[in-house]
């Protein structure tokens, strides 16, 4: 069998009237994610995860931040074009495992409902795929609650 692995990283700013979406969950917070789509840190590290396994570059190639059609999209969508396309190349997700670092919201209650939603979205097992989440200490400007950042690694095996 026939072995990738690649990893992801992303961070996104902390503002005033978004909405904060993790892993494709709405979460409850008084801060959201700005950027191009819908700012899901996780998601983003993800699918950079698996673009990069396969050499295939990152997030930004396949779905530019000055495209207008990718205002406002839904990573979820995002995450399920980058899906088919590893499938196109032959090839399957083995496990993802990630880390998000947020001095707030608590995530916990949150997680399962993340691995649930991205489960769905990459067509595959819950088991599969593993979400932590930790603090930053204070340090940084995570630390200082400026932002949201995740980190991703995922396996990837030849589907043949």
């Amino acid at each position: 069998m026939k072995i990738r692995i690649g990893n992801g990283y992303d961070i996104h700013q902390l503002v005033p009237e978004r909405p904060l979406i993790l892993g494709g969950v709405k979460l409850e917070h008084s801060l959201g994610l700005l950027g191009h789509s819908d700012a899901d840190v996780l998601t983003h590290a993800i699918m950079d995860a698996l673009l990069g396994a396969l050499s295939l570059g990152d997030i930004g190639h396949y779905f530019p931040p000055g495209d207008p059609q990718w205002a406002g999209a839904d990573s979820q969508v995002l995450l399920a074009k980058v899906a088919a396309l590893i499938a196109e190349q032959g090839w399957q997700v083995g496990n993802i495992d990630a880390v998000v670092v947020a001095e707030r919201p608590k995530l916990k209650p949150y997680l399962d409902r993340m691995r649930d939603r991205l489960a769905m979205t990459l067509g595959i097992d819950r088991d599969q795929i593993s979400i932590k989440a930790t603090t930053n200490e204070k340090l940084g400007p995570v630390g200082r609650e400026e932002g949201i950042a995740a980190y991703a690694v995922a396996l990837l095996q030849s589907a043949a």
